[in-house]
């Protein structure tokens, strides 16, 4: 759908879906391409603004990520942050050297109000820093126009040609005041309208998916999580029984999830949909017998996904679509956007089998981090106590078991995580966790139970606080609270005799445990 688009050039930094998703709360649309994307397809998305991300490397080494200098000379404004306003300087005549004193972490800066990016801002701000190399000499027409006590240029303008270029990242939380500063480059400089909102998202979906699929017929992939619930009844209002929704139970899911599922999408549900549940729980087990390795598992999980639907469609007749609630974090961790490198293949991108027996796959939400899939859902009326429910990947307890998967473990995993979300429920810490779980190790240890020696599993508990999914920081549970989730699950869950809590942020990890 035609919508004005700010473009994030990425050249590897760590914090390219922050951008973008930084921007997308200003209400402007925005997505990411790698820094290997051609100028001319530039020119053809006409991008009210470009910005470019910050990156490990140093602009002025011979082998590091660049681009074309024509970039600055399309009248388009273009914002470098870090690395990308580095790169800015050096194209353009500056001078970038390594730095004699490195600026990590949170840094005053002293900024120059009267600068479009600075509207609004204190003359005295704190920012996030991260850099090596510092811009000694800024490029011919460029004024400074921010600073630190060790960094002479932590801000440059032309506005003549609206290149701005700002050393520190306003996209993280640590930058006091970094969603004004974007939400001025995006207002001030780019003159958007801001038209990227759910309603209007919503209504104009309905109105592409009705164009798109005119009279024929459409399988949802519905696992009972936020994303496939929000595209099952997105799809539902847009084409009502020319949808119908097929819920795979591969074993994966969570203690007693495939019927809590049923019950609501089923026929005795709340939504007007034609629904069928797959149980197909022995056909994964034995699929995945002895695989240990992440990335086979998730395809493998991946393969028997489509395999199942091939045969319901086949079964229903002819079908022309399949509807999947891929989302736009699942594209770019997959490789499919921008410049990072490959975190992991979802079951519903880089997963895929190559031959689909279906004309097209659909998928309404590819555009969407998971904070807006749930103001869509929301706009759809879905009540909020699904819209809100715990993250869930779609390869399920697959990848929240280390190592091989079997019968035994899943239930292992599933009657652990049942009493941790319990517990966390009853302590009345659900609210303020974004997302919680328990996963299951592949390490054995000695232990003693009933003063008999055991050899049993390790289970690890993990709670993280984000606000878009793209970093994390583990979350602060009190430890009264995480000794009674470890003796119940001790006590009560059979071949577990270690329960951990696993600290580790995200980056370097990642929420989920696999």
């Amino acid at each position: 759908m035609k919508r004005e688009t700010v473009i994030v050039i990425d050249f590897g930094g760590q914090y390219n879906q922050l951008v973008a998703r930084r921007v997308r709360e200003c209400n402007v649309y925005c997505e990411i391409y790698s820094y290997k994307t051609d100028i001319e397809k530039i020119k053809e998305m006409n991008p009210k603004g470009i910005i470019l991300t910050g990156g490990p490397n140093s602009c002025y080494e011979p082998d590091s990520p660049t681009y074309t200098k024509e970039l600055f000379e399309l009248g388009i404004p273009v914002l470098g942050l870090c690395y990308g306003a580095q790169l800015m300087m050096h194209l353009l005549g500056g001078k970038v050297e390594r730095a004699d004193v490195r600026e990590y972490g949170k840094t005053e800066v002293f900024v120059n109000t009267e600068s479009p990016l600075f509207t609004g801002v204190e003359e005295t701000t704190t920012c996030w820093m991260s850099h090596f190399d510092y811009i000694s000499k800024v490029a011919p027409g460029f004024d400074i126009c921010a600073h630190t006590k060790d960094c002479p240029v932590a801000a440059a303008e032309n506005r003549e040609k609206k290149l701005y270029a700002i050393q520190f990242h306003p996209e993280v939380l640590h930058t006091v005041r970094g969603k004004e500063i974007l939400s001025n480059y995006v207002y001030n400089v780019c003159q958007c309208a801001g038209d990227w909102k759910m309603d209007s998202f919503v209504k104009s979906s309905i109105e592409a998916i009705r164009e798109k699929v005119g009279d024929g017929k459409v399988l949802c992939a519905l696992s009972g999580g936020v994303d496939s619930s929000v595209a099952a009844v997105l799809l539902s209002k847009a084409i009502g029984k020319q949808l119908t929704c097929v819920f795979v139970d591969h074993g994966l899911l969570r203690k007693n999830e495939g019927d809590e599922v049923e019950a609501v999408f089923g026929p005795e549900g709340p939504y007007d949909l034609n629904f069928i549940r797959v149980n197909a729980q022995e056909r994964y087990y034995s699929k995945l017998a002895g695989v240990e390795e992440p990335e086979q598992k998730r395809k493998i999980i991946g393969e028997e996904f489509i395999r199942v639907f091939e045969e319901e469609a086949k079964k229903i007749g002819a079908v022309d679509y399949l509807v999947q609630g891929t989302i736009y974090p699942d594209v770019v961790e997959s490789g499919l956007g921008g410049e990072s490198a490959v975190i992991k293949s979802h079951h519903n991108v880089g997963g895929l089998p190559d031959c689909v027996d279906f004309k097209e796959i659909i998928e309404p939400l590819r555009d969407l981090f998971k904070d807006e899939v749930r103001k869509a859902g929301l706009e759809l009326g879905i009540p909020e106590y699904l819209v809100f429910r715990q993250p869930f990947p779609g390869p399920g307890l697959g990848i929240r078991i280390i190592g091989e998967v079997t019968a035994d473990k899943v239930r292992i995993v599933q009657d652990a995580d049942a009493i941790y979300r319990e517990e966390i429920a009853k302590a009345e810490l659900d609210q303020d966790i974004n997302q919680y779980f328990a996963a299951l190790t592949n390490m054995r240890s000695v232990g003693v139970m009933g003063d008999e020696r055991t050899y049993d599993y390790a289970v690890v508990l993990r709670a993280v606080k984000t606000i878009d999914f793209m970093t994390a920081e583990a979350a602060d549970i009190p430890f009264d609270v995480l000794q009674k989730v470890m003796s119940r699950i001790i006590n009560e869950v059979k071949g577990v005799n270690r329960v951990f809590y696993d600290l580790t942020s995200k980056p370097p990890g990642t929420i989920e445990m696999e």
